[in-house]
């Protein structure tokens, strides 16, 4: 590595030593402002304090875990020591496939930075299997003890601290230290001088704008209430299915995921295909929407906009796709027209959608009764739950991609954010109304009513998810970690008509969001008359396809779309035209970050890296 220049070097580390000062003193004070609140809101101590208490009754466990790192150790050792004399030494622990941090060439070629990764490596998997391994603790304490210890080896690793990050170290040297006053200066702007939080930039915010260079495709907004506006696109075919299609996103970030780029949207490979496409474009709640409850949502989202269709159009007959918590929302709504027999949705697709919460994945950690009641005081303060508080949540649960590569990207190595509109969806936040909120951590993910038949009444039914009977394509991803594909699973036991479940590989937006041209991941199907019990049977009598799962889908919903009519133009209808797509509720900006599965397309450009 080259040596630096001593006096620019000095003088470099001299603003180093100011902006800190800057930095810790801008923090104190927003705190000494804002007041100290719970010391441990999440209730972490408490978890590992009945971890510390189950080792403790089993000492022998303790000697045991501990003679077993001093061997792991002493076996690194040996194996460094033999490297150290020149002979051939493979490494004892490897980095998991996918792993980002230790990609720099010096983490292997390097005998001191080969060291450092290897120990940690070993120490890690060592810290968390010795705390899996500790009997006696109920489930939901062992999953939070481990999802938090994870946390902390994520925390610790070597590649986020200057002095043992290879790239960082030559970067310093090489630049003077120019990289840690940027880093400095990077890290000041992301600082809110009203909450001390650090709000971290994934990408450049000023490299996009909705309804210009993202969320493009041409439509017009025909209808809107309190919560959302109604967008209808304008067809690209002289024909199209007679019956519309109906989508309604998750309210937890915008819908236009769907519509980033041409080349990437979901709404213009439908239109292509023949259908006219309706999509609701949720409000980002601010505190005038605080009263609004899970029922609202149901009512003003989903029934408000089926009538709206029919006036648009002249058509009853839709269908309609539901994406994550807009399909825990559509399976509601399917279960209440089901006990009132109205049959007007014919078919229905569910993106990543749970109605069983018994499985849900990492995110059950978050849901215990003392973490629910510190969220509903936050949201209880201003009436509505901010989106950069959701992130913190969403984004931990993938810290080394969605925060832990930023710190080496931002703060580290100096660089600005690169521009990709993915990431800059990810951070067009959007805040959740408390009352809705609550409703729905406490009555799906903390209680599980919803697949219960009768244990949760709305719009003046109970709802049973058993009467459903319309045709559902049931969809899913194989590494999503937001709604694991083994949760989603467990709606084709529920419903009583003709359910296809399809498996994507990826996560929870790349799995989903994946045209056909792109050519990537695979997809997963079966023909068997009736879906197993078990996602793993299911899994077993799959054929593996490559590429996108789209195109099963088009094959799928064409049978239920009822014969080419002449294309319908937005505003010829009952609804006249109130302005053009995407529409004002989307450009509302909340908080200054949300979740996704980001981390996926960070990690295929190298993103966070400006590579």
């Amino acid at each position: 590595m080259p040596l630096p220049d001593p006096a620019t070097f000095s003088a470099n580390m001299m603003k180093v030593a100011t902006q800190s000062q800057t930095l810790v003193s801008e923090f104190l004070a927003s705190q000494r402002e804002k007041g100290v609140g719970s010391a441990d809101p999440l209730n972490i101590g408490g978890a590992f304090m009945e971890l510390f208490t189950k080792m403790m009754s089993e000492p022998s466990k303790i000697v045991e875990a501990q003679l077993d790192l001093w061997q792991r150790y002493m076996d690194l050792w040996t194996s460094q020591a033999q490297r150290f004399l020149g002979q051939e030494s493979d490494p004892l622990v490897q980095p998991e496939r996918g792993d980002r941090r230790f990609r720099d060439p010096q983490w292997d070629e390097n005998q001191v930075f080969d060291y450092i990764k290897q120990s940690y490596l070993l120490t890690a998997r060592w810290m968390q299997d010795t705390v899996k391994d500790v009997d006696g603790l109920d489930d939901r304490t062992a999953k939070k003890v481990d999802f938090y210890t994870r946390q902390f080896v994520d925390a610790m690793a070597p590649s986020n601290f200057l002095m043992t990050n290879p790239q960082v170290l030559r970067a310093t040297l090489e630049s003077n230290g120019e990289n840690l006053v940027r880093g400095l200066d990077n890290m000041l702007k992301d600082l809110d001088r009203n909450s001390g939080r650090l709000h971290i930039r994934m990408t450049d915010m000023d490299a996009f704008k909705v309804g210009e260079n993202v969320a493009v495709t041409p439509g017009k907004v025909i209808y809107q209430n309190d919560l959302m506006q109604l967008l209808q696109y304008t067809p690209t075919t002289q024909e199209v299915y007679k019956r519309p299609l109906f989508i309604v996103p998750p309210w937890i970030n915008k819908f236009y995921i769907m519509d980033l780029r041409p080349e990437n949207s979901f709404i213009s490979w439908m239109l292509d295909r023949g259908y006219t496409v309706f999509v609701v474009s949720w409000r980002n709640p601010d505190e005038t929407l605080t009263e609004k409850t899970f029922e609202d949502y149901l009512k003003e989202g989903i029934f408000d906009g089926l009538d709206a269709v029919e006036k648009a159009t002249g058509e009853r007959e839709v269908t309609t796709i539901g994406y994550c918590i807009g399909g825990t929302l559509m399976a509601c709504a399917l279960a209440v027209l089901a006990a009132r027999g109205d049959d007007r949705i014919k078919a229905t697709t569910f993106f990543a959608a749970q109605v069983d919460f018994s499985e849900a994945g990492e995110l059950s950690v978050f849901i215990d009764d003392e973490q629910l009641e510190h969220i509903e005081q936050v949201m209880a303060e201003r009436g509505y739950l901010a989106g950069n508080e959701m992130a913190t949540t969403f984004n931990m649960l993938r810290a080394n991609d969605l925060i832990w590569s930023f710190v080496v990207n931002n703060y580290l190595l100096g660089k600005d954010p690169f521009p990709f509109d993915l990431l800059y969806w990810n951070a067009d936040a959007t805040n959740m109304p408390a009352k809705m909120h609550s409703y729905y951590l406490r009555n799906m993910y903390q209680k599980n009513l919803l697949v219960q038949p009768g244990a949760l009444h709305l719009c003046g039914v109970d709802l049973d998810l058993r009467k459903i009977k319309v045709p559902i394509y049931l969809q899913s991803s194989k590494e999503d970690h937001i709604a694991p594909f083994t949760s989603v699973y467990k709606a084709s036991q529920l419903y009583s008509g003709p359910v296809r479940f399809v498996l994507a590989g990826s996560g929870h937006i790349a799995g989903v969001i994946n045209p056909p041209s792109a050519r990537k991941y695979q997809h997963w199907t079966s023909d068997i008359a009736k879906n197993p019990p078990t996602p793993e049977e299911w899994l077993a009598t799959a054929t593996e396809h490559p590429g996108s799962w789209w195109e099963d889908w088009d094959a799928w919903l064409s049978t239920h779309s009822g014969p080419k009519v002449p294309a319908r133009v937005p505003g010829d209808g009952k609804l006249k035209v109130i302005e053009d797509a995407p529409g004002s509720y989307v450009k509302s900006k909340g908080a200054t970050a949300n979740w996704t599965e980001a981390e996926e397309v960070v990690s295929e450009t190298d993103a966070n890296s400006g590579d």
